[in-house]
């Protein structure tokens, strides 16, 4: 029997243990007959971070790879595993491979779209109802010890607009509707105004304009392609009301970041909150640090306590069809880019 090669590279948040779990990597193996399994995470992070020492080492494990399930690919991907015909990825966002040699080879990539719908929708609410109730606001007055009343807004009759409604914009679409609020969406397939389940107004994606000049909250959730980076810039921002606020849990480079500062700057809208920026990490000396009514978290709406459990089980479900030759799940379309 035909062995089959994974290689697992998994991401760390902590830098002290960059490696894959056992129970992850005793799953994979046991999801199909003649599997293989090595964990290369530790010495693949140790790339990334510019220590090439274990350079031989891991050249020996890509030579004789056919799968990789990662996040992070290492340099010269293509030269160094000849054999590799199958890239799983543990991100919904794939954009950084596009970037890559590996986008315009026949390796065929597929991603754990679905998965993220639920942390990332409870991460937008969190950013509206943090605007709406003021809770930054309440952060700076804890840490001066300073008692001051205020009058907090509610969700309930507002207008969220979100753009791209995948599997995550109508997760957001129906937790907002349980706050009572009204769903206008833009999605690229619409060719006319329609509606959509827990979506009063679903656009076609041309018609960003309407959304943003109706939104009291804009929720940008569509992938990064080359379509839609710097899709909201200037002229998007001035549509936006004076009171609305501007949400980013996609990928930074959808929005015009200067233009958003100068918005900011100019109080043209009410703040923004960003799990995602252009340059991540956001640079000590960027603005955005600075405005009283940003709110900034660091690329982590995605992240749940068992994010590498689902990931996971989706991957063990695509090895199951590999290895029968069946078409797998979330195939990356390079043409739409996601």
């Amino acid at each position: 029997m035909k062995s089959l090669n994974i290689l697992v590279l998994a991401p760390s948040f902590d830098r002290s243990a960059p490696h894959a779990d056992e129970e992850t990597l005793k799953r994979i193996a046991l999801a199909g007959p003649g599997i293989n399994v090595i964990d290369g995470s530790e010495i693949a992070f140790a790339e990334y971070y510019g220590d090439e020492s274990a350079r031989s080492k891991f050249d020996a494990m890509l030579a004789e790879t056919e799968v990789i399930y990662g996040l992070i690919l290492p340099k010269d991907i293509l030269e160094r595993a000849p054999r590799l015909k199958w890239l799983q990825t543990m991100s919904a966002g794939v954009d950084r491979f596009a970037r890559m040699e590996i986008w315009n080879s026949p390796v065929i990539i597929t991603g754990v779209s679905g998965m993220h719908a639920t942390p990332i929708g409870e991460f937008a609410m969190e950013f509206m109802l943090m605007f709406a109730k003021r809770a930054p606001d309440c952060f700076r007055m804890q840490q001066k010890h300073e008692w001051g009343r205020y009058m907090p807004t509610v969700l309930r009759g507002k207008t969220v607009g979100v753009v791209g409604l995948g599997s995550i914009g109508k997760e957001i679409a129906r937790l907002s509707k349980a706050f009572g609020m009204r769903v206008i969406a833009t999605r690229r397939s619409v060719k006319k105004p329609t509606k959509a389940r827990h979506v009063d107004m679903l656009l076609p994606a041309g018609q960003l304009h309407k959304l943003m000049s109706e939104s009291d909250y804009v929720v940008v959730a569509t992938p990064l392609t080359h379509e839609t980076r710097g899709l909201i810039g200037e002229k998007e921002l001035r549509a936006m009301k004076p009171s609305a606020y501007i949400i980013n849990i996609a990928r930074g480079g959808i929005i015009d970041e200067e233009a958003l500062i100068h918005a900011l700057e100019e109080k043209r809208i009410a703040g923004a909150g960003l799990d995602v920026v252009a340059t991540e990490p956001l640079p000590p000396d960027s603005p955005l640090w600075d405005f009283e009514n940003v709110i900034i978290s660091p690329h982590v709406a995605g992240g749940m306590e068992d994010y590498m459990e689902q990931a996971t089980g989706i991957f063990c479900e695509n090895i199951k069809r590999y290895l029968n030759e069946e078409k797998l799940i979330n195939v990356i379309d390079r043409k739409k880019g996601y």
